[in-house]
């Protein structure tokens, strides 16, 4: 990966902290490659695999979209609390360790059910699954926004985290296409892969990085304006508002195609034994272009670039509709032209929902890094979900998982599988195009939070009462 100036290319100077080390960097990223297996891959392999034990695709779609609704409640309160956690190891690691076992053992009664496993056994583990996910990942992600309050190199950890990401998104895929998840009746074997690959990465990953990357040293955290007074603030905070938007717009714009994948592949192109390879063609471009994502948005800056990466992804998803049976060429470049977005979708939005939280720290005094990447985090969970009744929704236009689907079942997945997907990127374009939080503005606010540190450094100080408003950029 290329190294990226601190400042950015057009020498501004925006403070927060020194370069992190690559070495240090890696460390932090690693749990994001096993963590990534249980994204995209097992999204669209748990319901097929659910599905073929005979289970209705409308129950298996209802069961998922309630175990996400479940991260309604667990993702603000593991932010609320890893905010306030305290010990000698920090307040991110701890929670990274006990989610852990949770974790793991979901993972394994999930993806390999004993015999005469329901809607129930699916149910069940997919809340505790989901919520081992959040004990890890929320209090993860808030860790890498406060390694640096820099404006591009908290885009240079957030690329580094997110191309493990997809190195293991890619990782994934090899093992299903190795198990030979495209033939009928082996997404159970898949599965099986997907589990060992976790089982033995995530823990070792983990470990190295509670002990290799030390949590920055910030200043305790208080609930100096008070529990309501701190919600108000958070609603009222403009850029937060838009972006937590535009994140589960186009979170629903790529869980539609992550859920229909296979299906799609399978009855609509007659692909379903290539559709490994097609997977690969997806996510491997993504990796790829992840450079020059970083470079366009030092240039640029990360909203104008993320959404040109979103519009480019409309244009290749428009073509969609005009495949068909044969055309594994044709879907074959949708899938390397999309993918190649990914990387923009997962790096930028990440960095800037760091720089919104600085505009929240100058209102209240107090870093609520975890809360604001909780709810962040909750969006995309409940996007994924939503996506999830997608598979619902072409059940009742009469496609099954079986051979000899309707022309207008067919033509129904193809549908909510392309366009869909089109229209909600195109919402979170909008939503983005003027943005308020550039690098001078960012810059600023890391000034006045640097200032109100180094004000509250003399124990005896009393404290204002309360500390000045940023600039109105809601």
């Amino acid at each position: 990966m290329r190294e990226a100036k601190t400042g950015g290319s057009t020498g501004r100077s925006t403070g927060g902290g020194a370069r992190l080390s690559a070495g240090r960097l890696l460390a932090y990223g690693l749990p994001a490659l096993p963590l990534a297996a249980l994204t995209l891959p097992a999204f669209a392999l748990v319901p097929k695999y659910y599905a073929g034990l005979g289970l209705p695709l409308g129950a298996v779609g209802l069961a998922i979209l309630l175990a996400r609704l479940w991260d309604v409640v667990t993702d603000p309160l593991v932010g609320w609390l890893s905010d306030r956690t305290r010990g000698r190891f920090g307040r991110r690691r701890p929670w990274l360790v006990a989610g852990l076992p949770l974790v793991l053992l979901s993972v394994w009664m999930l993806f390999q059910p004993p015999a005469g496993a329901g809607i129930a056994h699916l149910t069940g583990w997919s809340f505790a699954l989901y919520l081992g996910w959040s004990m890890m990942f929320v209090p993860y992600t808030a860790w890498g926004a406060e390694l640096s309050g820099d404006y591009d190199e908290r885009t240079r950890i957030a690329a580094w985290r997110d191309v493990l990401f997809l190195a293991g998104s890619i990782a994934a895929p090899v093992l299903v296409t190795a198990a030979g998840a495209g033939e009928a009746g082996r997404e159970g074997a898949a599965l099986l892969a997907l589990a060992v690959f976790i089982l033995a990465a995530l823990p070792a990953s983990v470990l190295l990085a509670v002990l290799a990357v030390p949590e920055p040293d910030l200043p305790p955290t208080r609930p100096s304006i008070g529990l309501r007074r701190g919600w108000v603030v958070l609603v009222r905070n403009g850029p937060f508002r838009r972006l937590l938007l535009a994140y589960f717009l186009n979170g629903l714009a790529n869980g539609l195609p992550g859920q229909l994948f296979l299906f799609y592949a399978e009855h609509v192109l007659g692909e379903g034994e290539r559709a490994g390879i097609l997977l690969l063609a997806y996510l491997v471009p993504g990796l790829l272009a992840v450079p020059l994502w970083l470079a366009l948005s030092r240039r640029f800056g990360k909203h104008r670039v993320w959404s040109w990466a979103m519009l480019w992804a409309c244009g290749w998803f428009a073509l969609v509709p005009f495949l068909g049976p044969g055309d594994f060429a044709g879907f074959l470049a949708v899938c390397l032209m999309t993918g190649a977005v990914l990387g923009a979708d997962l790096v930028l939005p990440g960095a800037m929902q760091a720089d919104v939280v600085d505009h929240d720290t100058v209102r209240t005094g107090t870093p609520r890094t975890g809360l604001y990447f909780a709810l962040w985090g909750l969006a995309w969970k409940l996007a994924l979900a939503l996506s999830a009744l997608g598979l619902t929704t072409a059940g009742l236009f009469g496609f099954a998982d079986r051979p000899g689907n309707p022309p207008e079942a067919l033509l129904a997945l193809t549908a909510i599988y392309s366009l869909l997907p089109i229209l909600f990127k195109l919402g979170a374009v909008a939503l983005l195009w003027h943005w308020p939080v550039t690098a001078e503005v960012q810059a600023d606010l890391r000034r006045r939070i640097e200032a109100r540190r180094a004000r509250s450094q003399p124990q005896l100080q009393p404290s204002a009462p309360h500390p000045p408003h940023p600039p109105d950029i809601g």
